[in-house]
């Protein structure tokens, strides 16, 4: 990972895993303009790195994000702009990389967008998630693309349409939260998750996230001749060969990323 001047976020990597964090926890870690652009960089950085196999979005202190920052502060940051908010989730269906969203308190609005574009999201039993655009005469406009991919059709109605605040159990059971756990095992379950991600073959990795996000914009039709060919050719590939000759010798695999 590189060492660039970041003013509102952080991003280390350590044992095969990039953590980014946003880090204005005064103000609940409100996304801006300078924001985004700084994780823009770091989730470009850790998806070029050799030494990342997993990712983890997180904010500092009692919060993930409180949304999107209204008072547009820090509107610039000193890196190049790489894009906007639209960018940004994107950017989680090219990172060919397992993202995981550890959510120590507040999601909100696009930080539930953010937590919603990662393939897992662990949250503390305290987390408190929604969508309160609806009493700002606002609407979450951007993150309904992505909430609309976990979320129940009915279920999603309603936290648009109320901007009704969600508890951790709540969210796990309309699929925003994928594990829910005590407040003082958010680390250590964080740490294990992304660590078994991480052990995993960076080949079969690369290769299945990039055809599953293909494939979900196919028909279906479209998607099994696509998907036949990409197991085709995962089967060419130099994990592959490993992973099985590792099943039947009974030992552990010796992944090399080819």
């Amino acid at each position: 990972m590189q060492e660039r001047p970041y003013e509102t976020i952080t991003a280390i990597a350590e044992e095969g895993v990039a953590t980014i964090t946003l880090n204005l926890p005064e103000r609940k870690n409100p996304l801006g303009p300078a924001m985004v652009n700084e994780l823009l960089y770091a989730l470009d950085d850790a998806k070029e790195s050799d030494e990342v196999r997993a990712i983890v979005l997180t904010g500092a202190g009692k919060a993930f994000s409180a949304g999107g920052d209204l008072k547009q502060m820090g509107g610039k940051s000193e890196l190049k702009p790489k894009g906007d908010f639209v960018d940004l989730l994107l950017r989680f269906t090219q990172l060919t990389k397992p993202t995981v969203a550890r959510v120590p308190g507040y999601a909100m609005g696009g930080g539930l967008g953010i937590v919603a574009s990662c393939d897992f999201a662990i949250g503390c039993e305290s987390a408190i998630l929604g969508t309160p655009e609806i009493k700002r005469g606002l609407f979450p406009m951007m993150i309904m693309a992505v909430l609309q991919q976990v979320v129940p059709r009915r279920e999603l109605m309603s936290m648009m349409l109320l901007g009704e605040k969600l508890s951790a159990e709540e969210a796990k059971r309309v699929g925003l939260l994928s594990h829910v756990v005590g407040d003082d095992e958010l680390d250590d379950e964080t740490a294990k998750l992304a660590g078994k991600l991480a052990a995993q073959s960076p080949t079969a990795m690369r290769m299945g996230l990039t055809a599953f996000h293909h494939q979900r914009e196919q028909k279906l039709a479209d998607a099994l001749p696509y998907l036949r060919e990409q197991l085709f050719a995962v089967l060419g590939t130099e994990d592959a060969r490993e992973g099985l000759a590792a099943f039947f010798h009974k030992r552990e695999p010796k992944w090399t990323g080819r």
